[in-house]
């Protein structure tokens, strides 16, 4: 592909890169910070952190409830025992018994409290990052999307921001919950018995050691399944949108083989993060049946001494239990932490690339119903990447309501032209002028105010036909519709649709490319606007429907300023000038008649495509 296809619009797939392209980062090639991906999500939360820090207090005292049960059980306990030997004290026990279920009745509406308000949260959480990624979207040069695939951007959208959206209900509250539980539990054991303490502290810090040598060796798992997840994606929908090509050229075995390999990748990546993080659960499951152990041996050696109460034994039993667990919950909770941070790096990621330059502080404008229709092209410069100039020195003026035509091979720099006229790319060098007045200070949105474009791609969204007729055109009555559609030879199979204008364009499964294209010059028409540019509109339609569009473009360029490119040099005969272009300059300027008598590349180019149909 030549660099003029470059980025013909926004709805075309570009190359996809990584897998499919260029060489892959492996595990440990790009870094990752871990804490400044947490930093950065710490900070965005700023917003929602009252409601966040009031989680964590109804969390932790949820926890707090739950810990001082047990030694009120232990009292229980005791006074059951004393009666088995003389009289039992019934009021003492309906009394703590009374307690109990108070306190673990208020740890229940804490932990429902917290949940209600970390999963608000989370949804408007997630639903804010979604609309600034939308927003980031529109917001980033053209040349961002020549670098990146669709289907990982789309993943950043949706499998990143459920990532991250998961980790903050399920995880936040969790975290706070064990850590307070760990941290009270310990407090409580020592209260109640050190020694007995000390043996559950022990039998914890193989187990506890052992989870964070397992942390330290997933991270990096976590982070590349979150980049093979878009790599997937990326292919995904790179074969989708191109799959009858894909079938047409028999590619699918190598499509296949293409995405094996990424599955295979991602399977690995999985694999090992979850094997790693999946070791947590048995080992302090472990730890804790070794805890209960260890906490009975002791406590009965302690016991037959005389030294402690059989009520201390079972409180210690569900200390353990609120020791040990919480453990656990820590483990899984910084397993989601990880995920998370891989996929807030690639969230923040593409909320930090670089923007295209803020125009506020230009005040030049174009009314849309005052322009002459007059631009001029003068000693523009260039370049995609910087280093080799695709257009060099390019000078051209059209006047109002002119046709100009551009011709040239592929390559040479044909639709990077009106990507600079369209203000897609910044120039390098030069400048453009629209009734004398430089593009540099006219906002894009001025621009594109300005122009309407009839692509090659023609893109209709899943909607009406009216809709998509009308577009973002506001105050547009059915009247204006159905002339517009009259005008390109359109309105009589719309009004064979059971619907007409109303039918949704995803019930119509006979749509041809040219019926298509139609309706992007109907759109055109309506938009209504002083210049026009054609990009290969008519190379994708059949000789006959190529007649019907091009009797449409040429009403739509009627008191317009036309900028057209075609391959097919036989559709551009009737323009008032063209500029023939190679290698990012022009060489040749004129009507079609100059030309051809000069006998030079533009009679070649003409006279090649006939002897090829010959």
């Amino acid at each position: 592909m030549g660099n003029e296809e470059k980025m013909r619009t926004t709805n075309r797939a570009p190359m996809h890169h990584g897998p499919m392209g260029g060489p892959r980062m492996g595990v440990g090639e790009k870094s990752k910070d871990f804490k400044k991906a947490m930093k950065n999500l710490i900070k965005y939360c700023r917003p929602f952190l009252v409601f966040i820090i009031i989680a964590i207090i109804l969390a932790s005292a949820s926890s707090v409830c739950a810990i001082i049960g047990p030694n009120y059980l232990s009292d229980i306990t005791d006074e059951i025992t004393k009666g088995l030997i003389g009289n039992i004290n019934l009021d003492k026990i309906k009394s703590i018994s009374l307690f109990l279920v108070v306190i673990y009745t208020l740890s229940l509406i804490f932990g429902y409290l917290q949940g209600f308000i970390m999963t608000t949260i989370t949804n408007r959480f997630t639903k804010k990052m979604r609309k600034e990624i939308s927003e980031k979207i529109n917001k980033l040069p053209l040349r961002y999307f020549d670098n990146h695939s669709y289907g990982d951007i789309l993943s950043r959208v949706t499998n990143d921001v459920d990532t991250i959206g998961q980790t903050m209900n399920n995880s936040i509250g969790t975290l706070v919950s064990a850590v307070t539980l760990f941290l009270g539990s310990l407090l409580m054991m020592f209260i109640t018995n050190w020694i007995m303490a000390i043996t559950a502290v022990l039998t914890t810090i193989i187990g506890f050691g052992s989870m964070m040598v397992i942390l330290s060796k997933s991270q990096k798992y976590f982070t590349q399944q979150q980049d093979e997840l878009g790599n997937i994606n990326g292919h995904i929908e790179e074969i989708y949108s191109g799959h009858n090509v894909v079938k047409a050229y028999n590619g699918i075995d190598e499509a296949n083989e293409k995405f094996d390999m990424i599955n295979d990748q991602l399977f690995e990546s999985v694999r090992k993060s979850q094997f790693l993080s999946g070791l947590m659960q048995p080992l302090m499951a472990f730890v804790g049946n070794f805890g209960y152990v260890a906490v009975c041996i002791v406590g009965a050696l302690l016991t037959i001494n005389g030294n402690i109460s059989f009520g201390i034994i079972v409180a210690f039993m569900i200390y353990i239990r609120l020791f040990t667990n919480p453990l656990s919950q820590i483990a899984q909770a910084t397993t989601q932490l990880q995920s998370t941070a891989a996929a807030s790096e690639r969230v923040f990621e593409f909320l930090e690339e670089k923007e295209m330059s803020d125009e506020s502080n230009k005040t030049s404008k174009l009314d849309v119903n005052n322009v002459k229709g007059n631009i001029e092209f003068n000693n523009v410069r260039f370049s995609y990447d910087g280093e080799k100039e695709i257009i060099k020195g390019f000078s051209a003026k059209a006047k109002s309501g002119q046709k100009i035509a551009i011709v040239g091979p592929t390559g040479a720099g044909k639709t990077t032209l009106i990507n600079l006229l369209m203000k897609f790319y910044e120039i390098n060098g030069g400048d453009i002028k629209i009734d004398g007045i430089s593009t540099k200070q006219l906002t894009r949105e001025n621009i594109h105010d300005l122009f309407i474009m009839v692509l090659q791609d023609t893109w209709l969204f899943s909607g009406t036909i009216k809709e998509n007729i009308i577009y973002n055109k506001e105050n547009v009555t059915d009247e204006q519709v159905i002339e517009a559609c009259k005008t390109v030879g359109l309105d009589h199979y719309i009004r064979s649709l059971p619907k007409g204008y109303d039918t949704v364009l995803s019930d119509v499964d006979n749509l041809s490319a040219g019926q298509k294209q139609l309706m992007t010059i109907a759109r055109g028409m309506i938009k209504d606007a002083p210049f026009l540019i054609l990009d290969e509109a008519t190379s994708s339609v059949d000789t006959r429907t190529e007649e019907l569009v091009q009797k449409a473009m040429d009403k739509l360029t009627e008191g317009r300023t036309s900028f057209i490119i075609a391959h097919r040099l036989s559709t551009i005969k009737n323009a008032d000038l063209i500029l023939v272009v190679k290698e990012g300059n022009i060489i040749e300027q004129g009507n079609h008649d100059e030309l051809i008598k000069q006998n030079g590349f533009y009679a070649e180019l003409y006279n090649s495509q006939f002897e090829t149909i010959g």
